[in-house]
């Protein structure tokens, strides 16, 4: 079974299967009249050779032009390209493991940037000279996320993300701690580096979307909050909700900008646009007691290399 990005995305890919199984068409044969012309001559005309009378014509048309596979001695079908060269076919991998088939949004880079793959990785962050890591936490039912990573900062080079979940810091346990715990532990360990075991992101979730012919995507947000959704849109068709906060834009963070910044953003990229979304009610929990002000001063919002 397949996996797409986006509902258009899927579309396009059942349209290019059926046109695959469909016959290819049969060759124009000549207008009867034509044909009742060609029988009264008694000779060979420009339009038809001896070769060609009707008589001995093949019942099969032949096509003038070679398949490939008798051009080349070579059959370049779907199958032999997934089995040699996979790297040609519109496949992303899917945060599961699985490939997800994207006729449409294979070439978004934004859509390679802000895969969420829930999986559990090691990262290892060195601190800087005032022993630091630039990292803040918030404890969500029982577990560590991370809720602020400042710019430029050790974490930000470690690859760290907002709603990213600690597991471990140099191999204890994070989970159950509050806050100020895992705040306390990451403070005392020694050394110039720290080892985290983190998932990616189990709360959030990202959803792909297409600009139509106006350039807009179908949706309306406040203070980075979803708030209305447009009909029969890319945002309608691919099950976009409210009261779900905007994190990423095509992996780029926008926690913490202006609506009209991020606004900037999605008009200024490309026309296929994947956002990253988390439930309000988390957000808003992860950031209680930190200011617009301070994470839009502080939040690491650069594009993450591919």
């Amino acid at each position: 079974m397949s996996l797409y990005p986006s509902l258009e995305d899927m579309q396009v890919d059942q349209m290019i299967k059926i046109e695959a199984q469909q016959p290819p068409p049969p060759y124009a044969s000549p207008a009867p009249q034509q044909q009742q012309q060609h029988n009264i001559l008694p000779y060979p005309t420009a339009e038809m050779s001896p070769a060609q009378d009707t008589s001995v014509m093949p019942k099969t048309p032949v096509s003038p032009y070679p398949q490939l596979a008798e051009f080349m001695g070579m059959e370049l079908s779907e199958q032999e390209i997934a089995l040699n060269m996979p790297e040609y076919l519109p496949h992303i991998k899917a945060g599961s493991g699985q490939i997800m088939a994207a006729p449409l949004s294979s070439s978004s880079l934004g859509l390679v940037r802000a895969q969420v793959s829930h999986g559990v990785r090691q990262v290892i962050v060195c601190k800087n000279r005032n022993g630091k890591i630039g990292l803040r936490v918030k404890a969500v039912d029982k577990g560590v996320f991370v809720a602020l990573v400042t710019k430029d900062s050790p974490a930000a080079l470690g690859g760290l993300r907002f709603g990213d979940q600690i597991l471990q810091v140099n191999g204890q346990n994070m989970a159950g701690f509050s806050s100020d715990k895992a705040h306390e532990v990451l403070k005392k360990v020694k050394g110039d580096s720290i080892s985290m075991a983190v998932r990616d992101r189990p709360f959030e979730r990202t959803v792909t979307l297409h600009k139509n012919s106006t350039g807009h995507i179908g949706f309306v947000f406040r203070d980075g909050k979803i708030t209305d959704i447009g009909v029969d849109t890319s945002a309608a068709r691919n099950g976009l909700l409210i009261n779900h906060n905007l994190l990423e834009v095509n992996g780029q963070n926008v926690v913490g900008m202006k609506d009209t910044d991020i606004s900037r953003i999605i008009d200024n990229g490309e026309d296929i646009v994947t956002i990253t979304i988390i439930p309000s009610f988390i957000y808003s929990h992860m950031i209680k007691n930190m200011s617009n002000s301070m994470m839009k001063r502080l939040m690491d919002h650069s594009i993450p290399e591919v």
